[in-house]
């Protein structure tokens, strides 16, 4: 697996929403934003499916994803790929649930989105884009 490095991190920890975008197994696209994002290591990245229908539905048939860090305060524009697993019980989701109810009460917690990153590319506009960091 790829480890996202200091400055990645820093840039995903001065965010609070991600697009996350996945495709059904037939190829049809969705990206939806997250606001439940937390970097468990460097190589792991969870998402809270609090809300989630297409894009559920979508990792469930391709597990497959790409996180966009950009906004306000990131400092740079990065595309994360990943390979996802759903994870609908266990001690994982309950640490997510925890550290998501003491920022954000009363949310659902369906799920755990559990993502293994496997790739970084530049996204920021000019000749780099589309560079695998990675």
């Amino acid at each position: 697996m790829v480890k996202l490095t200091d400055n990645i991190l820093e840039a995903m920890g001065n965010l609070k929403t991600f697009y996350l975008a996945t495709a059904s197994k037939d190829g049809v696209p969705n990206v939806a934003p997250m606001g439940a994002v937390f970097v468990k290591d460097p190589e792991t990245i969870w998402i809270q499916d609090n809300f989630m229908m297409k894009t559920l539905a979508n990792v469930e048939e391709n597990p497959k994803a790409a996180l966009s860090v950009y906004g306000a305060g990131a400092k740079g524009c990065f595309q994360i790929k990943a390979d996802v697993t759903v994870m609908k019980s266990g001690p994982e989701l309950a640490e997510m649930k925890a550290l998501i109810e003491k920022m954000k009460p009363g949310l659902p917690g369906k799920s755990l989105l559990v993502l293994k990153v496997t790739g970084v590319y530049q996204c920021m506009p000019g000749p780099e884009a589309g560079k695998k960091l990675l």
